[in-house]
C-alpha cells in the first residue's frame, strides 16, 4: 500500500545498464502509485524475478545478453506468467516493434525519452488495471471503454462532449489525470464517492476531491447527496449526462 492508503503496482526493471536502470527507476517512482520492487540485467534472470517477485508489470529493454527482450516476452507469454509488459528500447525498426506488439507489450518506447512519455503511459495502465480489478465481470460497452483508455491515441476524450483542455485546468490539475477520473466514473456508471473515485484512479481522496470539483464546476459531473441506512448521507458524483438520461 502506499501513503494514500491504495495498493501499489509492482514493477520490475529488466536492462542491463546500470545507469539507464537507475533513471528507469527515478522515472517510475515519481509516477503515483507505481513502485519498483526489483531489478534484472537480462531476460534469464528477469524471469527468474518475475517468478519470484511477482510483479503486475515489467519494463523490459531489448538488447541485453543471455536472452534478449524479444525472446524474454516470448518465454513470459509461453510461460503464462502473469505480468504486463512495457517495452523501453533503443531499438527502432519495425521487425522489432511489430513483433512485441504482437507478443503483447501494452507499450513500446524509444529511448532516448522523456520523462512525461513514460508518465502518460503508466497512467494509462493504471486506468487499465484498476478497471479490470474493479470486478469479476464487464459488459462489452465497459470492456470497450476500458481497453480505448489503453490505446496509444487515448490522450484525447473518448467522447467529446466531455473534452477537457489541459489549457483551461486550475493549477495543481494535470490533463491525464483528469481523463482518468473520468474513465472510473464512466466505468462505474458515473456514481462514484470522492473515496471510490480515488481508489479507482490510485489517488489521494483529497486529490480526487480536487478534479471532481472541477469536473462539477465543469458541468461534466453532479454532486447528489446519497442516504441510505445509520450514518451520515454520502456524497456521490454522477455524470450530468446519466442524470439526464434518467429523468
Amino acid at each position: 500500500m502506499n501513503q494514500t492508503g491504495q495498493a501499489e503496482i509492482r514493477v520490475l526493471l529488466i536492462e542491463d545498464d546500470p545507469m539507464v536502470q537507475e533513471v528507469n527507476r527515478l522515472f517510475v517512482e515519481k509516477v503515483d502509485g507505481f513502485r519498483v520492487v526489483g531489478t534484472a540485467s537480462h531476460g534469464m534472470e528477469g524471469l527468474k524475478r518475475i517468478d519470484e517477485l511477482q510483479p503486475d508489470l515489467v519494463v523490459l529493454d531489448i538488447f541485453m545478453p543471455s536472452l534478449d527482450g524479444i525472446e524474454t516476452l516470448r518465454s513470459i507469454r509461453t510461460m503464462e506468467l502473469p505480468v504486463d509488459v512495457v517495452v523501453v528500447t533503443a531499438a527502432k525498426d519495425t521487425e522489432t516493434i511489430r513483433a512485441m506488439m504482437r507478443g503483447g507489450a501494452f507499450d513500446y518506447i524509444i529511448k532516448p525519452f522523456k520523462l512525461e512519455r513514460i508518465r502518460q503511459t503508466l497512467e494509462r495502465y493504471r486506468v487499465r488495471h484498476a478497471a479490470l480489478r474493479l470486478g469479476e465481470s464487464v459488459t462489452q460497452d465497459e470492456l470497450d471503454r476500458i481497453l480505448q483508455s489503453g490505446e496509444a491515441g487515448a490522450q484525447d476524450a473518448p467522447n467529446e462532449e466531455w473534452a477537457v483542455s489541459a489549457d483551461n485546468l486550475p493549477k495543481g490539475l494535470n490533463a491525464a489525470t483528469l481523463k482518468q477520473v473520468l474513465a472510473v466514473i464512466r466505468h462505474q456508471g458515473g456514481r462514484l464517492s470522492a473515496e471510490e473515485t480515488a481508489e479507482g484512479v490510485g489517488i489521494a481522496r483529497v486529490t480526487a476531491r480536487r478534479y471532481l470539483d472541477y469536473l462539477e464546476k465543469s458541468g461534466i459531473v453532479r454532486l447528489a447527496v446519497h442516504y441510505g441506512g445509520l450514518g451520515r448521507p454520502v456524497n456521490r458524483y454522477e455524470l450530468a449526462r446519466e442524470q439526464n438520461d434518467h429523468k
